[in-house]
């Protein structure tokens, strides 16, 4: 639990913390479409977003479960198209450390 991000919210509030959780574990099970999917979607609202580390966490979620460079690049177009020249820049900021 200390690697969960939500760690202080937890402390602050269990019931919130458990509802963030199950809403995250609804988000992302199993469904008609795939994980990777799911993940490269998430990483690319989050590029959209600002949010570099979660960028991070979502590209290598996304590529545990079978992303390619290519998929990566691609979802990562579209956010940029969508949202402009700040994705690019988070979306950098994130993929900085993951030699992919």
């Amino acid at each position: 639990m200390a690697d969960d991000p939500l760690k202080s919210l937890m402390d602050l509030d269990r019931e919130l913390f458990e509802l963030v959780k199950k809403s995250e574990e609804f988000a992302f099970s199993e469904g008609k479409i795939p994980l990777k999917y799911k993940f490269l979607i998430a990483m690319a609202i989050d590029a959209c977003l600002g949010a570099a580390e979660g960028v991070k966490v979502l590209v290598k979620a996304a590529m545990e479960k079978g992303a390619t460079k290519e998929e990566i690049s691609e979802a990562l177009r579209i956010a940029v198209y969508i949202a402009g020249a700040g994705a690019a820049y988070t979306a950098a900021k994130g993929l900085k450390d993951l030699n992919i």
